[in-house]
């Protein structure tokens, strides 16, 4: 366990936005991180993202590490986001607009904007 908990810290400290989902930001392999993963992809965000599939090492660490039982996990400048619910409610409310603006992310705002008016 450790090394998979030295591979997730390197991870989220090395990288401003990761996403540990089920399938890659490509292909996703479940639909809650394809949600996700579909969020970040329109809004523009550049973002890592670690298959749990390909390592049970990291996919059991992952909810180890974040005291979090599902995937996927969004970490933002090495914090815990949350999983599908809560980033698409902090996307909904604009939430995750204001935390992307305060790490220092870019993302596209009009992007950002599309999503609330769609889902409004």
């Amino acid at each position: 366990m450790t090394d998979a908990k030295t591979r997730i810290q390197e991870t989220v400290s090395t990288s401003d936005v990761v996403l540990f989902m089920k399938g890659t930001k490509d292909m996703p392999q479940c639909g809650f991180s394809s949600r996700v993963a579909g969020v970040l992809n329109f809004m523009g965000v550049d973002f890592a993202d670690v298959n749990v599939l390909a390592d049970e090492g990291i996919r059991q660490g992952i909810k180890d590490y974040s005291e979090w039982p599902t995937i996927p996990q969004l970490y933002v400048k090495g914090e815990f986001v949350g999983g599908c619910d809560i980033v698409t409610e902090m996307t909904l409310s604009g939430e995750l607009d204001q935390l992307l603006d305060k790490s220092g992310v870019a993302y596209d705002k009009t992007a950002a904007e599309k999503i609330r008016e769609a889902n409004a």
